[in-house]
């Protein structure tokens, strides 16, 4: 691609909690250094997830975390039956049932408890995940050239309108006034990042919305369900470079996860990347939960009515395949984290993974 191009993100509020600070970290997390260069999604990084090997367990305790973490057979057996015992005795059908249709309502009012207090800026994007600001595509774009872009987003869809306020007359006025046959390339000469948004909780969008850092110029934030397939995004298919999904998918059934995943990826343009970042396999707060908060294998409701889902390696290169996407990176990072205070250690588990839409679609075998 040239340098005169739109890139779009779509990024859902657990990704990106507090997003209002990409702004602030644009520039200073993507300064060339050391570490820009282990984090090149092309190839599998050596230390892909921090440097900070505990080496000697007596110093444990010196560090609030500690990086990929070896674990025993013995380990692994004991977090298979804790896992197991937990999941003994199951949540009743009937609240399952209530966990599904009121999600939106516990997420608002986790949000409401929490506001945005609950979550840290998460700095590790940029370096894990540069796909989300490239070098070269720091600057946000500004008022006229954020008009531009959603005048030519309608004129790429034909100047249908697709719900995003504001747009509609400027797209029939534009192709009132141009001979493009309805149809404009949204990469012609637009530079900057746009961010699109999106949390079923309309809470959620609220604070976004609320922050002053939050600003239209480059930021959209919408309510959108991903679980309904019917509800159309306030875009069309294929404009999007990156899809940031951050402790995203394991709030969702894991029944319709897969629907989920394959709609994104509908979202993406050819090469563009799905950023996957969520809990793993018997994490610490898997083993954590009690008997009788558990829904289904691996899936568990928590105290304030919230979900999860704890994922394997296999489970995740599985679902995004099918979707049609390429593996790029997918990787499990074991961590130690320590309270130093309470010398108290905790195994943590997630899963990180970079999955691309191909240039071309794949050949047909029975041709």
């Amino acid at each position: 691609k040239g340098q005169n191009y739109n890139f779009s993100v779509l990024c859902f509020y657990r990704s990106l909690i507090k997003m209002y600070f990409i702004k602030r970290l644009s520039v200073s997390c993507l300064r060339k250094s050391k570490i820009q260069q282990r984090c090149q999604s092309n190839r599998r990084p050596t230390a892909p997830l921090g440097s900070r090997i505990l080496t000697d367990p007596t110093k444990a305790f010196e560090h609030n975390m500690w990086d990929h973490m070896q674990w025993s057979q013995e380990e692994e057996e004991r977090a298979r039956e804790k896992a197991t015992e937990n999941a003994l005795v199951r949540v009743q059908p009937e609240a399952q049932d209530k966990y599904e249709r009121e999600a939106s309502k516990y997420w608002n009012e986790f949000y409401k408890t929490h506001k945005d207090n609950f979550f840290k800026d998460r700095n590790w994007l940029f370096l894990e995940f540069p796909e989300i600001l490239p070098e070269g595509k720091k600057t946000p774009m500004n008022e006229e050239e954020k008009s531009l872009y959603h005048v030519k987003l309608n004129a790429t869809n034909k100047c249908t309108n697709l719900g995003f306020p504001g747009t509609f007359e400027e797209g029939k006025d534009y192709c009132q006034k141009n001979s493009v046959d309805g149809f404009t390339s949204v990469q012609d000469s637009i530079p900057g990042v746009f961010l699109y948004c999106c949390d079923f909780a309309s809470g959620a969008v609220a604070l976004v919305k609320s922050h002053l850092s939050c600003n239209s110029a480059w930021c959209f934030a919408f309510v959108h369900d991903v679980c309904d397939d019917a509800l159309r995004y306030p875009f069309p298919d294929e404009i999007l470079d990156v899809i940031l999904l951050v402790f995203v998918l394991s709030a969702i059934h894991p029944d319709r996860m897969q629907g989920v995943v394959s709609r994104l990826a509908k979202l993406l343009k050819p090469g563009g990347m799905m950023l996957f970042r969520d809990y793993g396999r018997y994490d610490t707060s898997q083993l954590r939960f009690k008997k009788g908060r558990c829904l289904s294998e691996n899936f568990y409701v928590r105290g304030d009515g919230t979900r999860v889902y704890f994922f394997t390696k296999d489970e995740v290169h599985n679902m995004f395949t099918l979707a049609g996407l390429v593996e790029v990176q997918n990787l499990v990072d074991r961590r130690l984290q320590v309270n130093r205070k309470k010398k108290v250690k905790m195994q943590r588990v997630w899963i990180q993974s970079k999955f691309q839409k191909p240039f071309q679609p794949p050949q047909n075998s029975c041709q």
